[in-house]
């Protein structure tokens, strides 16, 4: 069965495969930028992750414990094309992920740790026992995801700051905020994960694009020119 996040990686990997979709500034000038067929590589390897090592099926809740950045929206859409739930508010969840692992392993049928840097090959330092390193195992998947299970429109997609659920179906529908078509997007970290999903999901609804800034980056009349931002 197919759902809108399937849909929507379709869509940004056939039509936009080369074209950007996700462009991140970040901490001492770093900028990363994903075309459609690179970013649905990612949230691909991501995925096959998530169901080859971890076990994750439909229904099944992530934490998403990670700031807003571009990773955060990958781990994000692999879920959800998964069928399961982000959980962003530190609730109950299986799987946790997270930029800061610490104590809490025995919480969660697993934890994994999240570098940073777009270069991370691995994580810096040493990790709690049974952590897994998402920079040292994720380009060991496929590029290509193929769903175990069919995922279920009705299931439960993500919660909102307002408690309110909204459904694997309606997640462009309810949950993504609307944009103007083919919009290049300006999404600030500092509006929240929340937010950012929210926006992201709606621009690349609508055939456009995001740039995503981390509170740091000094948002210049040059930049934005640069990034044709049309929008925030």
């Amino acid at each position: 069965m197919s759902i809108p996040a399937i849909e929507l990686m379709t869509n940004l990997r056939s039509g936009h495969a080369t074209s950007p979709r996700l462009t991140w500034y970040g901490p001492d000038s770093e900028r990363v930028e994903l075309s459609g067929r690179v970013l649905d590589n990612w949230v691909a390897k991501t995925g096959n992750l998530l169901q080859d090592e971890l076990d994750a099926e439909p229904g099944m809740r992530l934490g998403l414990d990670l700031p807003v950045h571009w990773k955060s929206l990958i781990w994000a859409l692999a879920a959800w094309q998964l069928g399961m739930e982000t959980v962003l508010d530190g609730g109950e969840a299986e799987l946790l992920v997270t930029d800061k692992p610490g104590t809490e392993a025995g919480k969660y049928d697993a934890v994994i740790a999240v570098a940073l840097p777009a270069l991370a090959m691995r994580w810096p330092g040493d990790l709690p026992a049974g952590v897994i390193d998402y920079a040292a195992e994720v380009r060991s998947h496929g590029d290509v995801f193929m769903a175990h299970s069919d995922p279920s429109a009705s299931g439960c997609a993500i919660a909102d700051g307002e408690g309110t659920r909204h459904l694997h179906a309606d997640l462009l529908t309810g949950f993504s905020a609307p944009h103007e078509e083919g919009v290049r997007l300006l999404v600030t970290a500092g509006d929240g994960l929340e937010a950012a999903l929210a926006n992201s999901l709606g621009a690349w609804h609508n055939g456009g694009s995001v740039v995503l800034a981390h509170p740091a980056v000094q948002l210049t009349d040059q930049l934005l020119a640069t990034e044709r931002i049309q929008g925030r």
